[in-house]
């Protein structure tokens, strides 16, 4: 079975999306077939294979009439301002990558084009369900057509929350998420709404808010109201990290908190027990990757541990994640 996906908004994560898929070989069950963005082939394709953070696309790129080719894979590449005018019958799965996915008509101009279903790349309140991989996504089922990859830090932070709470029982935290900064904030000051976010992104730190802090309510219930949060935007291109501190049930010292890490590892959680810094984390594909170093647990029993991601690739692989297990699904609406 072969899972036919369409790219709709060919920004950072669509581009992200598909140069993941292209390079890494890791989703032989996902064909990739279609783009839809409003800007010009010529922009498409030179975005995608000129990239200021992941570098050059290591492969070839070519435009062709009406498609995209990337390593000789022939897309069809069209640019609708409203996806609900094309004719996505034989689509899977759209992943939702414009940003703009907040109402339910939205969020359902994929449907309305034939597709079976839609996976959104940010936050929703038009999704059926918010999904994380390594929280809650045994949730996930065919009834849902319409689903949240929730945001890249609660890809983070929820995952290794579950973890900590299965294992020790969590009480309460706090997490602060150091953040890098993105195309929601100006390059030179300009208005943005919140002052702090109308500064210039790359030559300040940025006290702000995270959406995780409300996701996390919604995709761990059993946590909600334990842990609040939010984020500090930093001036680098690319990798975050989430630093978070929790009063758990259980005690547990720093070594038997980081066995519990290197235990829970796989493509989502991650670890390394060496001193790296954020540009060495640049294209991991895991949700976070544990500093195990940075575990510590105070003499008053507050535990902190600190984990890197790349928030840009670890998403996008989990929207690869994402979409192969809805295509799946052959016995939903």
């Amino acid at each position: 079975m072969t899972v036919r996906v369409a790219i709709n908004g060919f920004g950072r994560i669509g581009r992200t999306v598909l140069r993941a898929w292209a390079t890494r070989g890791l989703w032989p069950g996902i064909e990739i077939v279609a783009v839809n963005d409003i800007a010009s082939a010529e922009d498409c394709a030179y975005l995608f294979e000129y990239d200021s953070v992941f570098g050059p696309f290591p492969g070839r790129v070519e435009l062709r009439p009406g498609a995209l080719a990337v390593d000789g894979r022939v897309l069809r590449l069209t640019r609708a301002a409203d996806i609900s005018t094309l004719d996505l019958a034989d689509i899977d799965v759209v992943m939702e990558c414009t940003g703009k996915a907040d109402t339910v008509e939205m969020s359902g101009r994929g449907l309305a084009a034939g597709a079976r279903r839609v996976l959104i790349s940010g936050p929703s309140e038009a999704a059926e369900f918010t999904v994380v991989l390594g929280a809650n996504d045994e949730g996930l089922g065919p009834d849902f057509r319409v689903v949240s990859n929730a945001s890249c830090t609660t890809n983070a932070l929820a995952p290794l929350l579950r973890v900590l709470d299965g294992a020790l029982g969590v009480d309460s935290g706090w997490m602060t998420t150091i953040h890098c900064y993105t195309g929601s904030q100006p390059t030179v000051d300009a208005p943005r709404g919140d002052p702090a976010r109308s500064r210039a992104a790359a030559l300040s730190m940025v006290p702000t808010t995270s959406s995780a802090q409300r996701l996390l309510d919604r995709v761990l219930p059993q946590l909600a109201g334990r842990v609040m949060g939010a984020a500090v935007r930093v001036p680098v291109a690319s990798v975050s990290a989430v630093d978070l501190t929790v009063t758990t049930r259980a005690a547990a010292d720093a070594a038997e908190v980081n066995a519990i890490l290197r235990g829970a590892a796989g493509n989502v959680i991650g670890w390394t027990d060496r001193p790296l810094v954020s540009s060495d984390l640049r294209a991991r594909g895991e949700s976070i990757v544990m500093a195990l170093p940075e575990t510590v647990r105070t003499p008053g029993g507050t535990l902190r541990v600190f984990g890197w991601y790349d928030n840009e690739w670890g998403f996008s692989n989990r929207m690869l994640d994402v979409a192969l297990r809805m295509g799946g699904f052959r016995d939903g609406p």
